[in-house]
């Protein structure tokens, strides 16, 4: 365990990274650390822990010759004038997911891989993980229910890591996953994603190739068997005998209620849809692979209720039900409205999804929608012209979702009063409202519109 050092964090404001600065000092770390910009909840979280700096900004004199050890966040730049110091000082500087593997290096590290529902796949083991009071070390890229912080380290045996394909440093622009060199791993699906990163295909697979030829010989990957572009990948790569595939759990839905079916009998739980069966079966390989039985396993996925923002219930009455979800690229799109049809069949289904990253926001990257929005009976978009301006791009027409999208009854809405009129405007008895999004629709009053749907 890493204690009685002094650590100074470059962009301590990140997600991971503000979480990482809180776990050291708790550790019985001396900590400190800068950043131009602080948000919630980063702000408020370093605050009560005595993390904040007094003033935002880089600041050279706080790089001394006695630290033991600088933490680079991705979101400094390379010409960062306190890692300039550090760097002349001949300071050891290592990135976050280069300091979790030195932290983790005898432990075994489980790393959840993939373009979709490393969040949900994660907190799944996790919350078997911590029913069954087990003893673990984990890193997640987001709050969650029932844990305190997103990292964790101790002297536990194992340490379950969500490892995410974005660029690990300005220093160092291979993914982050690689950095963890893992002992069990899964890898969820490849769909192409962060176009401003990795702006092919061809290029993106390669992350995900250089990632499974990583893997040690008596080492697992579990890979998404629906998932073509993955299937063609490990064909490719001679079919290794410890890349093992995995599909869906075998469940069924009656009234409105999912079920698993094993050779026990059935267990309901409360996640449904097809991608959370994949979720779940593969959460239950790798539990599986860390000592816990069947039994337990059924046992405790039933208190499971889903990751924080991932198909989060946000209102129910006996007519509607509100979901939000933080679904915005083209396969998650997909998965996450299909699920709420499916699992509420009897129901008519409105879903909006906000265009709001780089990728879902570039002509060049949008025909990747094609098909993916075919399941609720009313589908609408909301861009926010003030994000498309702030990121250098060009607007996208209705007509140009309606072909790209390849759905002619798609509605656009650029405001979020004209939104909230149309969803206010409209009978809610036998229909439910699915929002997906990772902005926020131009500021559109959430509760409100539950109070006015469900009321």
């Amino acid at each position: 365990m890493i204690t009685n050092q002094r650590i100074h964090f470059i962009a301590i404001g990140g997600a991971v990274m503000h979480n990482l600065a809180i776990c050291l000092k708790n550790l019985g770390n001396e900590v400190t650390g800068s950043d131009d910009a602080f948000f919630d909840p980063s702000k408020t979280n370093l605050k009560n822990h005595g993390l904040l700096p007094e003033i935002e900004g880089w600041h050279e004199d706080k790089i001394q010759p006695n630290l033991d050890l600088i933490i680079l966040g991705m979101h400094a730049k390379a010409d960062n004038p306190e890692l300039v110091k550090a760097q002349s000082l001949g300071l050891k500087v290592l990135s976050f997911p280069e300091f979790i593997f030195e932290a983790s290096k005898d432990k075994k590290r489980v790393v959840v891989a993939g373009s979709h529902g490393k969040t949900t796949i994660t907190s799944m083991i996790m919350h078997v993980l911590k029913s069954m009071g087990k003893d673990f070390d984990y890193l997640v890229g987001a709050q969650l229910e029932g844990f305190d912080q997103m990292v964790q380290l101790t002297d536990a045996p194992y340490i379950i890591i969500e490892g995410d394909e974005y660029t690990t440093s300005p220093l160092d622009l291979t993914p982050k996953f690689l950095h963890y060199k893992h002992d069990l791993a899964l890898i969820s699906g490849i769909a192409w994603d962060h176009y401003n990163v990795y702006p092919t295909l061809d290029n993106y697979i390669d992350q995900f190739r250089q990632f499974i030829a990583i893997t040690p010989t008596k080492g697992k990957v579990f890979y998404a068997e629906s998932d073509d572009a993955l299937c063609d990948l490990v064909k490719d790569m001679g079919s290794p005998s410890n890349l093992i595939p995995y599909g869906p759990h075998k469940s069924e839905i009656r009234n409105q209620e999912t079920f698993l079916l094993h050779k026990n009998g059935e267990t309901a739980v409360q996640v449904f849809g097809q991608h959370n069966m994949q979720n779940l079966q593969v959460a239950k390989n790798i539990l599986n692979n860390i000592g816990v039985t069947d039994e337990e396993f059924y046992h405790h996925i039933k208190s499971f209720a889903g990751a924080s923002k991932r198909m989060e219930k946000i209102g129910e009455n006996e007519n509607s039900i509100m979901f939000k979800d933080f679904a915005h690229a083209p396969s998650k799109l997909k998965a996450t409205s299909k699920a709420v049809k499916d699992q509420f069949d009897n129901r008519s289904l409105v879903a909006c999804i906000e265009l709001h990253t780089f990728s879902s926001l570039n002509k060049a990257f949008i025909s990747q929608y094609k098909d993916t929005f075919n399941s609720p009976d009313e589908a609408l978009v909301f861009i926010n012209p003030k994000t498309v301006a702030t990121k250098g791009l060009e607007m996208i027409s209705e007509d140009e979702l309606k072909e790209a999208f390849q759905r002619s009854d798609l509605k656009l809405f650029t405001e979020a009063q004209a939104l909230e009129n149309h969803l206010l405007s409209q009978k809610w008895e036998a229909k439910n409202l699915l929002l997906m999004s990772s902005g926020n629709y131009g500021g559109l009053d959430l509760e409100m519109i539950k109070t006015s749907i469900l009321n």
